[in-house]
């Protein structure tokens, strides 16, 4: 594993643990580190052994958002990032994010330091969030005349309520992991953040795998939809669960007094 590398990944026990690799730049978001993130979550959603991953970052700051330093240096990263393709749903900006939410696995992020712009809409687009209190957040692109566009609007609006989106997004201001967890943007508070992860996700890994993934599909189909589609949903995925073979043995071990049966690789509900 070369440290040069803007991403690495460790996978251990069906846990996959990805740091973001650029610690005396504050993880700052270049080239590379869009590539790297988004092929990284291609990598993981295509593992059918992974059954959770953490994110955070190495260094003193999980992620200080975009590296305009390196963009002042190549303007020629801002078309290649920001341009979509029309055969593309979104473009690499949308997609550095987004792609988490596409992983098929829980994604719990873990943050520290500061945690500004793309690293703040990074970790919006995770399923859980876990920061030290004293974390340094915001929605800072209105500081460079810019609003959220890796698909902050997506996230935003499921996670709190449209006047303080609104704020935070008009005045770009900087605000604390606890003022964030006020607002609905962070789940929860730890001073060791990693290892409340690492606890979370050994728990999440010890469940069916299919009935997690199944899980996380359905709530991202039906979140905030009408009552007819939500339903119709759930009939579906319980329909794709019953009967597979994780859930047969999660059935015997429900059932069972004895040590629990391990269960299979997870199966794919898309």
């Amino acid at each position: 594993m070369s440290e040069s590398q803007r991403i690495l990944t460790e996978v251990k026990d069906n846990i996959a643990w990805v740091y973001l690799n650029r610690a005396d730049k504050l993880n700052g978001l270049d080239m590379r580190m869009f590539r790297e993130m988004v092929a990284a979550a291609k990598k993981i959603r295509k593992d059918k052994t992974i059954r959770v991953v953490i994110l955070s970052g190495k260094g003193p700051s999980f992620c200080a958002g975009l590296d305009f330093s390196a963009v002042s240096k190549n303007p020629s990263i801002v078309p290649k990032v920001f341009l979509k393709w029309p055969w593309t749903r979104m473009n690499l900006a949308q997609r550095i994010a987004h792609c988490w939410r596409d992983v098929p696995v829980p994604v719990i992020s873990v943050i520290h330091g500061n945690c500004f712009g793309g690293g703040m809409q990074i970790v919006l687009a995770t399923d859980y969030r876990i920061a030290k209190p004293d974390a340094n957040l915001s929605i800072m692109e209105m500081k460079w005349g810019l609003i959220p566009d890796m698909s902050g609007m997506v996230t935003l609006s499921r996670l709190t309520r449209v006047d303080i989106a609104q704020e935070l997004t008009m005045t770009g201001r900087q605000f604390s992991a606890e003022e964030g967890h006020s607002f609905g943007l962070i789940s929860r508070l730890s001073d060791d953040p990693m290892k409340e992860a690492e606890e979370l996700a050994r728990t999440v890994a010890e469940k069916s795998p299919d009935a997690v993934a199944a899980s996380k599909y359905l709530l991202k189909k039906t979140w905030k939809a009408d009552t007819r589609k939500a339903l119709l949903w759930e009939r579906w995925v319980q329909a794709r669960l019953l009967g597979r073979k994780n859930q047969r043995i999660a059935m015997k071990n429900g059932l069972s007094k004895e040590e629990p049966r391990p269960f299979g690789d997870r199966t794919s509900f898309k």
